[in-house]
């Protein structure tokens, strides 16, 4: 395998053991600078150019993109993606795992644990969303902090009232979120490679600091994660489109609380605390998928006219409750199901002696004016516009009269 590895600091931990670890299994392995890249773009042909010349081919690449170059960095690995290059981690993962509210506004959708929070612009909106996440103290974040910096705990709703106040003069976007007591500045840092857990740290604040963050000189300390952590921290990693992350949950009296999913996890910490090869780990995962590269499965359905992507739900009472997909008749009418979501469990391709059960969710590829028949007629009132006719006497207004 040849493997390109993006990153703008070969001689960092994390980039340096990730070489290591491809050449000692006897792959090919090239620290690739992300700003280096020139993306070509011809019709039929996207193309890259690496410093000044064209970049030879690739089997995969691994994205360590550093947040100041997001949208650059994520242009590249998309570019990677149009020419059929492996990437554990899609352009859209990177990009959504960058943005707070775009992460939570995306795992809010799912059975998912995720601390309360609300996203205010208005000034007279802060007290009651304080008060609609549990009310003080809060925790107030920036949306693109990170390693800790942008997060603030404010004790009381005057203090974060004005905290608030102070940012957006700035320009600044501020999350605000439910403070986890019960976590007793404790968190879980999950190393996800692929659909498992290889890896798992809990971090602990010292003296009055909240942040349990390894460079706000939080403590580390090996971790078994039970079956729910496990469970939660791959979902989280898949739904945000990341086969490599480390997502960080807190303790919560309910279960894991998600905090956040960073898509270029630092390794040293979790590495040194283990004592386990994650960086091998993270390779041979790689090598292992390398033959499949990321698909943006709308783009390539979507082609074909009048055919396309969307999600069907089986509502309470409906007549397909009960019913096979086979007997459900959607493959008669040209409708394929491509996933079932029940509850939190995801079933690819269900086979046609499926029951279908109330609260399913269908992920179907099809003709669109079929599906477009099964989404109940008041759902489809409330998201069409009112189209209003024009007067009969339209067609003969002069163009100076409109």
């Amino acid at each position: 395998m040849k493997l390109g590895i993006l990153s703008r600091s070969p001689k960092c931990y994390s980039t340096r053991r990730l070489r290591e670890a491809a050449l000692s299994r006897g792959h090919r392995a090239r620290v690739l600078d992300t700003l280096k890249f020139s993306i070509d773009l011809q019709q039929g042909e996207p193309d890259l150019f690496y410093r000044g010349k064209r970049l030879s081919e690739y089997d995969a690449v691994l994205p360590r993109i550093g947040a100041s170059i997001t949208y650059y960095g994520t242009a590249v690995i998309r570019q990677f993606e149009q020419m059929d290059v492996f990437t554990p981690n899609t352009s859209i993962g990177v990009s959504n795992s960058r943005d707070k509210l775009r992460s939570m506004q995306i795992l809010a959708r799912h059975h998912i644990g995720i601390p309360a929070t609300t996203f205010v612009k208005d000034r007279s909106d802060v007290l009651p969303a304080i008060q609609r996440v549990g009310g003080s103290p809060v925790i107030i974040k920036l949306l693109e902090g990170t390693q800790g910096v942008g997060v603030i705990l404010a004790e009381n709703e005057k203090t974060a009232e004005s905290i608030i106040e102070t940012l957006q003069s700035t320009r600044q976007n501020v999350l605000l979120q439910k403070f986890v007591a019960e976590s007793k500045g404790r968190d879980i840092r999950a190393l996800v490679v692929g659909d498992q857990v290889v890896a798992a740290m809990r971090r602990v604040a010292q003296g009055s600091e909240f942040r349990s963050n390894v460079h706000r000189g939080g403590r580390t300390e090996q971790v078994e994660l039970d079956e729910q952590y496990r469970e939660t921290a791959v979902r989280a990693a898949q739904i945000m489109g990341l086969r490599v992350a480390g997502v960080d949950m807190l303790e919560g009296a309910n279960g894991p609380q998600l905090m956040e999913v960073n898509s270029s996890p630092g390794l040293e910490g979790i590495e040194t605390t283990t004592q386990l090869d994650v960086a091998g780990a993270i390779i041979d995962y790689i090598a292992a998928q390398v033959d499949f590269p990321e698909l943006d499965v709308r783009q390539r359905l979507t082609v074909s006219r009048g055919y396309g992507v969307t999600e069907l739900h089986i509502p309470e009472g409906s007549e397909y409750i009960g019913r096979t997909i086979l007997e459900s008749g959607l493959r008669e009418r040209d409708i394929n199901v491509l996933t079932l979501n029940r509850g939190t469990t995801v079933i690819p391709n269900p086979k046609p002696s499926r029951d279908l059960q109330a609260g399913d969710r269908l992920l179907c590829f099809g003709r669109l004016e079929s599906m477009r028949d099964l989404i109940p007629a008041r759902a489809r009132r409330a998201r069409r516009p009112k189209v209003k006719e024009l007067p009969s006497d339209a067609s003969h207004e002069s163009p100076a009269s409109s």
